[in-house]
Order: C-alpha cells, then structure tokens, then sequence
C-alpha cells in the first residue's frame, strides 16, 4: 500500500488534503514537519498532520506527490501539534489557518536548499511564511572550568566573575564596560575558561540593558502555603520525555502525540489573591520548581505593555535565558526566540497572548496572569480564548496550569466551584507595611465641580490632589475613553457628527498642541485670560476609534450649516490639559493608546517609578498589574462610563476595572486612597469594588446570570453576518437562523436562536452587521447545530455575505 500523508495547508478549509510521500522521503516526512506541495496549481507550504500506510479513499491517479521536505526537524512537536488540531475542532476553525499561528518564519537556508532541489520554479506562494536570516553577533559564556588561583588579573578577571555571576553576554555589551574585553576573553577562550560562539541573537528591547540578579524574598504564609501546592503538583508530573502510551484508536493513532501521564492530585489552580498580594513571586517559585525538574514553562500575560516588568522580574531571577514572545516583534526576532525553544537553548517562555503557541520543551507548567483579561480572546481571524486553550494545552500535555487575578473571571469561578480548579488565596499584600487602600464615593449628583469649572473634577478629588501634590507623592486618576471629546454636537440642531463608514461618533483628538501661549515680550500688555477649553479648537483631527478615520473637524454643521460646533465630554487628552490648567505645578502626564508607540509606555512608566511624574491620566492601560510605589491617590473620573454597554459582562468588567486601578494606590508602607466618582453608587459593581469584596460581587453575579441564562450558567456561540449591501447581510442571518431552529437541538429546544438582530454597531467598516445568537445549557447540543450550520456557511450563503462564527464570544458589540 501507498505511504499517504495527510497535509494541512493554509487555505479557509476545515479539512487536510492527501499527498503520496515519494520512495525517497518515506523515512524523513514526519507529523509536524513542513512540506512544499502543489495545491490547485500553486506551490503551498503545507504541515503534515498524520502519515501512514493506507489504501486511498479516492482515485489514487489523482493523488499528488508532495514536492519537497522543509523541515529535517518536525517544526510542530507532537504534542503542540496534537493540540492545535483540538482547538481547531472546537473553534471549528480551518485546521491551516490554526497552525499558522504557531509556525515559524522560513529561513534562506531552506529557501536556497529547495531552490537547488528545483522545487521553486513555477508558481510558488509561501503565504505568510517570511524569509529570516541575517548577521551573526558574537557570544561569551564561562565554562565550568577552575583557574588556578592567582593566574587571572585586572579585565580577565572582571569578565570572567561579570559571565559566571549573570550567565552568557554579548560581546559587544561586555566592550562597553571593559575596554579591552575581546583580548581579555581570548586569553579566557585559551585557557577554556570561556567559550565564545556566534549566532542570530533578539534584537528584542527586553534584552538590549543588563538586569541585576535579585534575592528572592522571604513569602508570607499564605505565598508559602500556594508555592508549596504548585510545587506538589509538579513533583506529581510524569517525568520529562515519557509519556503515557495513548489507547488504541486514540490520537496517536491519528499522528497525534501521545498524551501525558495525567498527575494523581489537582494540576489546574486558580490563584485568587488581592492586588500587591505578590502573585508573581508565587509564580517565580513555581516556574523553579518546574525547572528544577527538568520541565518547560509558559508564562502569559494580557497586553504587551505589562510583558517588560514582569520580563524585568523573569531576567533578575533567571539570567537571559527566556524567549519573549508577542506581536511587537520582528519576523527576525520571533524566529530567534521560536528557534531557542524548539532547539532546547531555551526553557521558558513569556508572552501575551500568541505564546499560547510557543514549542516550549517537555512543557510542565503554564501560568496565565490576569486571567480575567478579555484581550486574551482573539476577535479576528481564529478566534480562540488563550485562557481556555492555556487549560487545555496543559491538560493534554500533562502539565500544570496557574490562573492568576485580584478580580478571577466568572468563568474561571464556575470551574472551582464545579471542581475543575483548585483555589489558592492570597488574602493580604505582600509587604507587611501595605494594605488595602482606602475607598471613598463620590456621588456626582451632590457634589458640583471643583475649581477646574469641569463638572467631571469634582472639589472632593481636587482637594486630594492638593493634599497629594503636597505630600510629594503621586496620583493616577482613570478615565477609560480616548482623545479629547468624545463628541461633536451641532449647538444649533443637535447633530451629532459620526463616522461614514461606521455608526459610531467621532472622538475629537486635539493632538499634542501645547496650551501655554508665548509669554507677552518685556514691556507688551500682559494677556488676558485664558480661553477656555471647549471653546472652537484649532487643529486636531476627528477620528473613529472603529476603522482609523481620520479627518478634519468641519466647519459647519453637515445637517443645519450652523457653525456653532460643541465639544462634548472628557477624554483623557482633555483631562491631561484640564489637570495640568488647575496644578500647574504639577509634572502631569498621560498613558493611553495615542501615546503608547514602541517604547513609548515603558518610558513613561520608567519615569513614573523615578518620581519625575506627579499625576498620570490614564486609560485602563493604568490599570494592568504595575507597580507604582510611591502612588497613594487614585482617582476614577467616571466609574459609570463602562456599566451602560448593551454586554451581559458589562458589571463584571466595570468591577474588575475599579478594583484593578484601586490596587494600584498603596502598595507600600504609605497609606492609599480612592475616589471613585459616580452619579450611581448603589449599583453592585460600585458597592463591591469600594467594599474590596471580590467574593461577594462574583456570588452576586453568578446569581444574576443563572437567573437570565448567561454564561457560565450556559454556553453560546455568536454567528456574525456582515455586508456591503444592508438586504443581503439581513437575509444571510436569517437564513441562517432559521436553518439552527430547525435543526433537531433547534427543535427540541435543546438550543435556543436567539435573532436575527441588527448588532449593536450596526455598521463598521461601510459593512452592515447582524448577529445570531446561539445558547445551550449543554456545550453538545450547541456543538450539534454549530457542526449542521457549517455547511451553509460556508455553501449556502450568498457570497457577498461574509460569516464569522465565534464560539464563546466575549466581545458583543
């Protein structure tokens, strides 16, 4: 019989194709190993899923050959591979388009090595595999060898202590602290005291300064106690490279990986602790342990912005040896770090969320900080939750997985209370002089602005700033919407100026425009007042925070040629220029998406923590884990902007939001403060963030969403339509809605369909949008009519119409 492979390429298909593996690779082609084949006339980098000796299920005169083998080395482990095929089944996602997440740029060697095998003449399309390869730079690492004592003298000496007390470093990095480093380490390099070697380094900005090696620090008790529970689980684990042989029929028999021995004790825990609770010193000592028994770790965190302190932290523990992983980086320096760990150089990875999918050796354990995050779901292209997928991968592979959160998700909730995960608490901040910040509402309707005029700076939270400013310390204050005006109304008729592409309003940006006027020159009449701050700008640009338009406020009014244009509401710039007017001695600065470039952030976080920033306004980009010691005022402008949304998570967000930036006020020996402005402080979001009482607002919740069938109490899937045309895209979900109520789980009210409905943007993009919403209380009848809908979403459906199913939405709007 044929040797037959089964092959995924990266085409919008759920299914892998069969090539016939030539007599001359039949020992070489191997699951997770990148193939060239031809696929409808195109040359197609391909990932073989399974080979095996078999007879053909189609005619075998129409079986293709596969063209040529790229990798040696399978690029996909067994395991990474074995899982990728899961999260495509349950995401019903194209078996391609997953693994090209976790596939590696292809290097110019490979490319010169199939060009020479001929294989690349003719049409050939790579698709996003991008071509790495470049210089090499120079490393310096001590040996294990001794010296003999009193041979070594001046730079020698420096070097070789610097390279055994803080690992392997660049050579160039050791030239700018000692002159004469490369003569000194040639003389080590001699004596085998050093050893040098060159390769293709990160470029990645994480790396680029020296990090000191830190001392761990003494854990509380309850650090103590939730250690030593991860440590067991670990000590539990199967040891490296020995799995546990699959049954027969199993997916080993598909090509998949073997799965791992699965621990006797618990292997999945959520760490519940409050914010400054020290979480990350759990997560040191756990990552240890598992290196210590010869095992791999992941580590992710939600958003770039929060990967560089807690890299800073990884560094000062555990030396260079990490790979960093999120979208910032260059295909060159993705490839580095890919390579690190698929080579075994490299044991522990840390990342946002596309770490998910990082090769990291005989995998033991995977923590996910901040779980509760909803950027960890991807909204575009496959749409996985990384959290979710983080469970399962570690499940699979026989590993231990850590949920991090001050405030857990209700999901994550539902699965301790079901018995999936285990609670780990950490009741009290880690430094013994820190506690809990002190809370205060302010409610809006009683309290009239302050000496800014702005309604939204109410005279409680500028009398704090006073205080504050007079203390020397610091104070974040939080208002999560962009820009300067949220809106532009017409003063005249009350229009209000949107987006043409998007039913959305446009958000005034006034840019960077200083404030401050020149000063008047010696002997001119001094000026006169300032001009107030909503009074007709000059400059700026509006702009969609939906599709990046971007475009000149217009003179008059679009629908009654008034020239009487309003702008309406607080935006963070308008906040930064409305502070910096009423302290003016005040360093004021801002944090948020329009000023977070590059590097950007991390600068201005940098000068926050040296003191060189008074008062930071921020986005909920000043919400996300860091650690501001000398903050002790926090001030939320507007608790009730995110409680309004049309979103069943809206309390649950709101909350996590105003307890995560309250943690930032506090967390050391002096005492915090929060003013929580609002005009509704019964709601329980409110009540339970200025309580600190996390446990109390989850059973509420929990309570609420059983009570009106929303998650965790059932499951759902979004069927999202959208179109040019406003007639098409309505009747492509209403067809499709009626194909779901007829089908059996439909009929028997297994599944119930909600829709068709206009989403609540009705448009984005010049694209009209409409939704269907599918809800069980069981995840397999849901699973049922999602797989009877697939058909005709993919056939039934006018093409104009594009169809997006998203399984376990997070994002609604």
């Amino acid at each position: 019989m044929p040797l037959l492979a089964d092959v995924a390429v990266p085409v919008p298909l759920s299914q892998a194709f069969t090539y016939e593996v030539p007599a001359a690779l039949a020992g070489e082609v191997r699951p997770g190993a990148r193939v060239l084949c031809e696929f409808h006339r195109r040359k197609l980098l391909g990932v073989v899923l399974a080979v095996s000796e078999r007879s053909a299920a189609i005619d075998p005169s129409k079986i293709k050959p596969l063209a040529a083998l790229v990798d040696a080395r399978p690029a996909l482990p067994a395991e990474l591979l074995s899982f990728l095929q899961e999260l495509a089944a349950y995401y019903f996602a194209p078996i391609g388009e997953v693994l090209r997440l976790a596939l590696p740029a292809i290097e110019r060697e490979q490319v010169r090595a199939l060009k020479a095998q001929g294989e690349l003449d003719g049409m050939l399309d790579l698709g996003r595999a991008k071509q790495v390869g470049g210089r090499k730079v120079a490393y310096a690492t001590a040996t294990d060898a001794v010296e003999e004592p009193g041979t070594l003298r001046g730079q020698a000496a420096a070097v070789l202590a610097l390279l055994r007390a803080n690992g392997e470093q660049p050579v160039a990095r050791l030239e700018e602290r000692y002159g004469n480093a490369r003569s000194a380490l040639k003389k080590l390099a001699e004596r085998g005291l050093v050893a040098l070697d060159e390769r293709e380094p990160p470029r990645d900005p994480f790396f680029r300064l020296p990090e000191e090696r830190d001392v761990p620090p003494e854990l509380n008790p309850a650090q103590a106690d939730a250690a030593a529970r991860i440590d067991a689980a670990l000590a539990a684990l199967s040891a490296p490279g020995k799995p546990v042989p699959s049954a027969p029929g199993d997916a080993e028999a598909r090509g998949a990986a073997p799965r791992e021995a699965r621990p006797a004790g618990p292997s999945a825990f959520l760490l519940f602790g409050v914010t400054g609770s020290g979480k990350t010193e759990v997560y040191l000592r756990a990552i240890k342990s598992c290196l210590d028994r010869g095992r791999g770790a992941l580590v992710m965190v939600p958003e770039i912005a929060l990967t560089p302190q807690l890299v800073a932290r990884f560094r000062a523990r555990f030396g260079d040896e990490l790979a960093v992983l999120h979208s910032g980086l260059s295909d060159a320096d993705r490839h580095a770090m890919w390579a690190s760990l698929h080579g075994g150089k490299v044991r522990v990875a840390i990342g946002a969320r596309s770490a998910l999918f990082a090769p990291v050796p005989d995998l033991g354990l995977i923590l996910v900080d901040e779980e509760h995050d909803g950027s960890f779901k991807q909204e575009e292209g496959v749409r996985y939750h990384a959290r979710d997928m983080a469970l399962l991968r570690a499940h699979r592979a026989g590993a231990v997985c850590v949920l991090g959160s001050a405030t857990p998700s209700i999901e994550s909730v539902a699965l301790v209370r079901r018995g999936k995960l285990v609670e780990l608490r950490l009741p009290d901040r880690a430094h013994r002089e820190a506690s809990l910040p002190e809370v205060t509402l302010v409610d809006l309707r009683r309290f009239g602005a302050g000496p800014s005029g702005d309604p939204l700076i109410s005279l409680p939270l500028h009398r704090a700033l006073e205080r504050t400013l007079a203390a020397k310390e610091q104070a974040i204050l939080f208002l999560n919407r962009r820009g300067f005006a949220p809106s532009v109304v017409c003063g005249s008729c009350g229009n209000l100026t949107t987006c043409s592409a998007c039913s959305v309003a446009l958000t005034y940006h006034r840019g960077r425009r200083r404030d401050a006027r020149p000063q008047a020159p010696a002997g001119a009449p001094a000026p006169g007042p300032a001009a107030p701050l909503d009074e007709r700008p000059q400059g700026g640009l509006l702009r969609c925070h939906y599709c990046d338009y971007a475009g000149p406020l217009p003179e008059r009014c679009a629908s009654c040629g008034s020239r009487t244009l309003l702008l309406e509401g607080l935006g963070t710039e308008r906040l930064e220029a409305t502070i910096a007017a009423s302290f003016p001695e005040a360093r004021v600065a801002r944090l948020d998406r329009d000023v977070a470039g590059k590097d950007r952030s991390q600068a201005i976080l940098a000068r926050m923590r040296e003191g060189k920033i008074d008062i930071l306004v921020g986005t909920q980009m000043v919400t996300k884990g860091h650690d501001l010691p000398n903050v002790t005022l926090v001030g939320v402008v507007n608790a009730d902007a995110a409680l309004g949304l049309p979103d069943f998570r809206a309390a649950e967000r709101g909350f996590q939001l105003l307890v995560q930036v309250a943690g930032r006020a506090g967390r050391r020996d002096r005492p915090g403060r929060v003013l929580i402005q609002t005009r509704n402080p019964e709601h329980p979001a409110i009540a339970f963030a200025a309580a600190h009482d996390v446990p109390g607002f989850l059973d509420r919740e929990i309570r609420d969403r059983e009570e009106v069938g929303y998650p965790p109490a059932t499951r759902l899937a979004l069927i999202r339509i959208d179109a040019v045309d406003e007639g098409v895209g309505r009747g492509a979900a209403a067809k499709l809605a009626a194909h779901a109520r007829t089908c059996p789980d439909g009929l028997a009210r297994r599944v119930e369909v909600l829709g068709p409905s206009a989403a609540p943007i009705a448009r984005l993009r010049g694209r009209y949008r409409f939704r269907v919403l599918l809800r069980a209380r069981e995840r397999g009848p849901l699973r049922g009519t999602l797989a009877a809908l697939a058909g005709l979403m993919r056939d039934g459906i006018d093409r104009n119409a594009r169809v997006i199913l998203d399984v376990d939405p997070v994002a609604m709007l």
